[in-house]
Formats: C-alpha cells, sequence, structure tokens
C-alpha cells in the first residue's frame, strides 16, 4: 500500500524513566570531567519516595552519588512536595562497585596484540558485544523522521513553558504523541496527536486543553500538515495530577526507542545511558547514526540504515551493513565498503572522532540522543560528505 500511518512517541525529562537517564548520565559526566578514563555503567531507579543508584564504576574520582541525584532531580523540576516527589525529602540508595575484571580485561588490554605493528587504537577492545544501528532519511533537515522529531519538540515546549513558568500549573511529567500519514514514503499530513501532562489540582481540564492547543501544538506543529481530519487529544483520561516517580517507577534505559528513531528504524537493544563511551551500546550507535547521515547529506541515498555489530574485547568490527532500501543509485555492497574506506569503527577511535570523553550526557538524557543539532554533538556533523563521495567513485571506477 502506498498509504500508511506511522506513530512515534517521545516523553519529558520529569517522566520517571527519564529522571533515571538523566541521574544516570548526570553522575557519569561529573565522573569523566574528572577521569577520562573511568568505566562507568550506572543504573538508576525511582519510585515514590526512593532513588536507588547501582551499577559498575571504577574510577580515580571521588564522587558523590546521593548529592548529583538530588542535584540532578531539582534541576527537573521535582523540587515541591506538591508534585508527590522532591529532591530534599526522597531517600537515596547507592550499591556501586568496581567493573567486573573479566570485562576491563577485554576493554583494556585485548587479545588482538601478537603484532608488533598494532596500532594504539588496537589496544582499546569493544566493551561488549552487540549490534548498533544507526538511521537517516531526507524527511526532515535534520535527516530524521518526522513523526520522532515532531513528538520531541512538543515535550520539549511542553517543560520549556514549565520552567518559563508561562504555565504556572505545569509539573514535570508528560508524555506525546504523534501518527503521520505517509502517502509513497512521504509524509502528507498529521492524523493524530496526543500531549499528556501532568497539572496541578486547581486547573480544569477546559484550560489545559485551550493552553497546549495555543501554546503547544499550534506553535510547534507545521501548518500545512494539520487539517481538519486531525485528531487531538489533550490529557484523554481527564487527570493528571498523581505523575513522575510517585504515579510510576522509573528506570535508566527504559525509553530506548524514543533515545533513538521513534521505532521508525531498528535498535540494537542497549541503552545509553549511564554508560561510559567504551561500551559500544552507546558510542557505536553514535557512530553508525553519523554514518548514515553522511551517507544521505552526500545525496547518496534518500533513506539509510547502518548496523555495526562486535564481539567484546575486540576493537574491529565483526560486521558492517548499509541498507538503502531502494533509495540509493549505488548497491548496498558498494556503500558499505565505501564507508570501511571512510570510517574508522574501532571504539578508541569513534570515542577520539566524536569527542566522546566530554561532560556531553546529561543533556543529552531527555528529547533524544539522535537528531541534537542544538547540542552540537559530533555524530550530527556531515562533514565526511565528500570523502564518501570520492570513495564510491573510486570504487565503482573499479568494480
Amino acid at each position: 500500500m502506498s498509504k500508511f500511518l506511522f506513530t512515534s512517541e517521545s516523553v519529558t525529562e520529569g517522566h520517571p524513566d527519564k529522571v533515571c537517564d538523566k541521574i544516570s548520565d548526570a553522575i557519569l559526566d561529573y565522573i569523566i570531567s574528572n577521569d577520562k578514563n573511568a568505566r562507568v555503567a550506572c543504573e538508576t531507579t525511582v519510585t515514590t519516595g526512593l532513588i536507588h543508584i547501582m551499577g559498575e564504576i571504577t574510577t580515580c574520582c571521588k564522587f558523590d552519588a546521593d548529592k548529583i541525584a538530588r542535584e540532578t532531580v531539582k534541576k527537573i523540576g521535582y523540587d515541591d512536595p506538591s508534585c508527590g516527589f522532591d529532591y530534599k525529602s526522597c531517600a537515596v540508595i547507592s550499591t556501586i562497585h568496581s567493573q567486573s575484571p573479566d570485562i576491563a580485561m577485554g576493554v583494556d588490554k585485548q587479545s588482538e596484540l601478537s603484532s608488533q605493528n598494532t596500532s594504539e587504537y588496537d589496544l582499546t577492545g569493544a566493551g561488549d558485544q552487540g549490534m548498533m544501528f544507526g538511521f537517516a532519511c531526507n524527511e526532515t533537515p535534520e535527516l530524521m523522521p518526522l513523526p520522532i522529531l515532531l513528538a520531541h519538540k512538543l515535550v520539549f515546549k511542553l517543560t520549556k513553558l514549565r520552567k518559563d513558568n508561562v504555565l504556572e500549573y505545569l509539573k514535570p511529567d508528560g508524555k506525546s504523541q504523534i501518527t503521520i500519514e505517509y502517502d509513497n514514503d512521504i509524509p502528507v499530513r498529521i492524523d493524530t496527536v496526543v500531549i499528556s501532562t501532568q497539572h496541578s489540582e486547581d486547573v480544569s481540564l477546559d484550560q489545559i486543553k485551550a493552553d497546549i492547543t495555543k501554546y503547544v501544538i499550534n506553535d510547534v506543529l507545521p501548518d500545512e500538515l494539520m487539517d481538519e481530519k486531525t485528531k487531538i487529544f489533550i490529557n484523554p483520561t481527564g487527570r493528571f495530577v498523581v505523575g513522575g516517580p510517585t504515579g510510576d517507577s522509573g528506570l535508566t534505559g527504559r525509553k530506548i526507542i524514543v533515545d533513538t528513531y521513534g521505532g521508525y528504524a531498528p535498535h540494537g537493544g542497549g541503552a545509553f545511558s549511564g554508560k561510559d563511551p567504551t561500551k559500544v551500546d552507546r558510542s557505536g550507535a553514535y557512530m553508525a547514526r553519523y554514518i548514515a547521515k553522511n551517507i544521505v547529506a552526500a545525496k547518496l541515498a534518500r533513506k539509510c540504515e547502518v548496523q555495526i555489530a562486535y564481539a567484546i574485547g575486540v576493537a574491529k568490527p565483526v560486521s558492517v551493513l548499509v541498507k538503502t532500501f531502494g533509495t540509493s543509485d549505488f548497491s548496498d555492497e558498494l556503500l558499505a565498503a565505501a564507508v570501511k574506506q571512510v570510517f574508522d569503527l574501532r571504539p578508541a577511535k569513534i570515542i577520539e572522532d566524536l569527542d566522546l570523553k566530554n561532560p556531553i550526557y546529561e543533556n543529552l538524557a531527555a528529547y533524544g540522543h539522535i537528531g541534537r543539532e542544538d547540542l552540537a554533538v559530533k555524530w550530527e556533523d556531515t562533514d565526511k560528505t565528500a570523502d564518501l563521495i570520492n570513495a564510491v567513485e573510486n570504487l565503482s571506477v573499479n568494480a
């Protein structure tokens, strides 16, 4: 069928799962600011009145997980008991231990060192096995799928209105959902919009609907994609007073589809937040996006999916796959060969090229890790287009 509907969702930083992602990445940022070579795998859970931080961290840096967690919760906006959860009164439990020596052995001194000509970049093996996916398409200027991009913009606007005190009754928790109608793979209209926002008890549903329509939907969504058939649901249950960790428990890494492409492209399954960049779940996924975006930016394809897979302790990937879904003038095999020529996919080189040993992660923990041109992250650069075009031309001549 040429026509279909596709739906993506996003959540605010006050959503309980995102509270956990933000805490885990805030701890990572603090540690990596003081110890560039730290090994961090930090996870967080939250529930009513309780934050539990756990995981494996090996570092020479002293850090106060309790203090970092409370400061993060305060910045999110849980700073008043009326929210049902606040940074002052919640309990914080920390059960952190050092990284497994079996994992550290593979990451820091992997087994491919028999050759005397081994590069320094071969000294860092992948922090785990697994496959990572990257994706790009020409639907938007950011080369992102439109549904997830609009879903992020809705909840980002919701949070800004709250923090700027434009709508003082808003509370930190919230969600959005966008359904786009496609015709021949082109987004042609917005079919459905869903926004749920936590609010104070003394505001009416009618006021919430009017304000969210005016300040969020009308401000964010393109007029040309809205029509009289577009369905809009605002707080469809009628009430959203109890939210955040009081309304639901949260866990680091439980919104990985929100973090990436909104389900429009595959995800390898490994979460990002709380992991230092030797964990290829994170760095490999960022590199896969970098590759896919440059392929589309170079106009070598209109849509591109990249898969990279690793074995734990081994620097070079075990496979690299490129799929362009019939949108390229070149074979997927040729594009994959060009990718291997242009991009160095060893973890240490990825970390260097994408500048991943810097405290950039807390800001990424909400509103998407992918497509974040607002944060000037390196994997959103399109600086490899000329190299890719040259590689493709040379490989085509020699084929």
